[in-house]
Formats: structure tokens, C-alpha cells, sequence
């Protein structure tokens, strides 16, 4: 699998903070109490669970960052599944380096391969179907970009990636704004032609009225089965359609057979289970 990466400046930096709020102004104490400076050492990376791998470049950087010395295999690239035993990286190099990188290098790459695991069960249960899993912008403060390469790294695809790129009229917006009309009215005076719009509505009865309104996306909040099948026939391919509510491993193969085009979750983000790796010397 081919995967679009992160820009270096975004995971460089994004890594260059965990170490330090990690190492901090007096350096890995007990390593370096306890370790030659001239030890070398072969260490790897591999999965205790099976899983899906996301997170390298930032393994890497943690790495590169503490010593650049270190030699770094790549053995699973994001986007790769793995057994329990695979091996994902090998270590060579300064002991004390990899020491001080493993704890921040183990932390992004465990709880970003959590991310891809946890879409990867989605995915797997939605195949066969048109519809597309999708994240959401509920995910950890500072590590978006991160988490959402993440869900790609699983198999889906990224919803907008802030409150810059697309607009989104959700429940809120629409009582202040003063109803579906008015806010879509608003929304298309204001933007330029390249912004789609998406709203989202809770009741069968607001559908026609939001594709009246022209709106890109209409998205079906916490729906049921059988009201998203209705919502798919009235739409009759006007607009996208989009469910999201009550996202699960066992309820999303149902939400996707009544022909939505996207299914979106936040859990996979924001509660997703790390993914259990450990680093070994040998």
C-alpha cells in the first residue's frame, strides 16, 4: 500500500516536543548512569496483537532525533498488517540513543497503529459495500494530522481536517442561524465556489428541505436503518449522504447495506485502544 507521508516539518516537530517534555533539561538520568557511551546494541520492534502499522516516520524521527547513529530497518510499513511476533523495526546503534528514543518512538507508533487498527475492523466489515469510513475532528489536540494519516494508514478515508476547509452546518448552527434555509442560503452567499457544503439533519422530514437548499453532503445523525434506506431512495443520488451515530464494528455493516455513501466515526480516533508493541533487546 502506497500512502501519501507527513510533511518532515509536522512529524519533526511534533517529536522534538515529546522528547523533550520526556528527556527535559537533565537528560535520560538512568540511562546514562547505568550504560557505557560507547555501548552498542541491536534491538526490534514487534507487535505483541495483531494489528494494522502506522506511525513509522515518527519511530524514525525519535530515533534520528536522540542520535542520529542509530541505524533504523524498516521491517512494516504504515499501512501494513501485522501478527502477533511480526517484527516492525530493527534497532542498531548507540544503546543509550535508543534507550532514551524508545519511550516517544513507542508511544506515537502504538496509539497511531491503535488508530489504524480500530479503522482497519470498520473497513473489514463494511467490504462488499460502496460505503467509505470516515474520521472525524474529534482527536487528540496537537496530533490531527497524525491521527488522521492513522485512519488511512487503516484503510479510510479523512473527513475535512478543521473548521477551515469545508463548512459543516451542524444542529447548532442551524438554530442560531434560524433554520435549514436560512443557514444554506447564508453558507452560499458567503463562500466561494470551490467550498463545498455539508448539513447535518436528525429527521426524515428535514431531507428535503436541505437538498432543496443545495447542500453537497446532507449528514444523518443517529438514524435508523430503516429511516437511512428512506433517506438513500428520496435522495435518489443528489446529494452525498452521509451517516454517522452509534459507529460500531457490529452495527456499521448494517449502516453501510442501506447504501449511504459515508459512514463517519469519531471512536476511531479519539478512542481507539492502542496497539500493543514492545521493544526487545537481542
Amino acid at each position: 500500500m502506497t500512502l501519501p507521508r507527513l510533511s518532515s516539518l509536522i512529524v519533526d516537530d511534533a517529536v522534538a516536543r515529546a522528547l523533550k517534555e520526556d528527556i527535559g533539561d537533565a537528560g535520560d538520568i538512568t540511562t546514562n548512569a547505568t550504560i557505557p557511551a560507547d555501548a552498542t546494541s541491536r534491538a526490534v520492534i514487534a507487535a505483541r496483537k495483531p494489528g494494522a502499522i502506522a506511525g513509522i516516520d515518527a519511530a524514525l524521527a525519535a530515533f534520528r532525533i536522540v542520535d542520529p547513529a542509530i541505524s533504523v530497518t524498516v521491517e512494516s510499513s504504515d499501512g501494513a498488517r501485522v501478527e502477533k511476533g511480526d517484527i516492525v523495526l530493527v534497532l542498531d546503534g548507540p544503546s543509550r540513543g535508543i534507550l532514551s528514543a524508545e519511550r516517544v518512538a513507542l508511544n506515537f507508533l502504538s496509539h497511531l497503529s491503535g488508530v489504524a487498527t480500530a479503522t482497519a475492523a470498520l473497513v473489514d466489515a463494511v467490504k462488499g459495500t460502496t460505503a467509505k469510513i470516515v474520521c472525524t475532528r474529534k482527536t487528540t489536540p496537537g496530533l490531527r494530522a497524525f491521527e488522521k494519516h492513522a485512519v488511512r494508514c487503516g484503510g479510510g478515508s479523512n473527513h475535512r481536517f478543521g473548521l477551515y476547509d469545508a463548512v459543516m452546518i451542524k444542529d447548532n448552527h442551524i438554530a442560531a442561524a434560524g433554520g435549514i434555509a436560512d443557514a444554506l442560503a447564508a453558507a452560499k452567499a458567503a463562500l466561494g465556489h470551490m467550498v463545498k457544503i455539508e448539513i447535518e439533519i436528525d429527521r426524515l422530514d428535514q431531507l428535503e428541505e436541505a437538498l432543496g437548499g443545495g447542500a453537497d453532503v446532507v449528514l444523518l445523525d443517529n438514524m435508523s436503518a430503516d429511516d437511512l434506506k428512506r433517506a438513500v431512495s428520496v435522495n435518489n443520488g443528489r446529494a452525498t449522504l452521509e451517516a454517522s451515530g452509534n459507529v460500531t464494528a457490529a452495527t456499521v455493516r448494517a449502516i453501510a447495506e442501506t447504501g449511504v455513501d459515508v459512514i463517519s466515526s469519531g471512536w476511531i480516533t479519539h478512542s481507539a485502544p492502542s496497539l500493543d508493541l514492545g521493544l526487545d533487546f537481542i
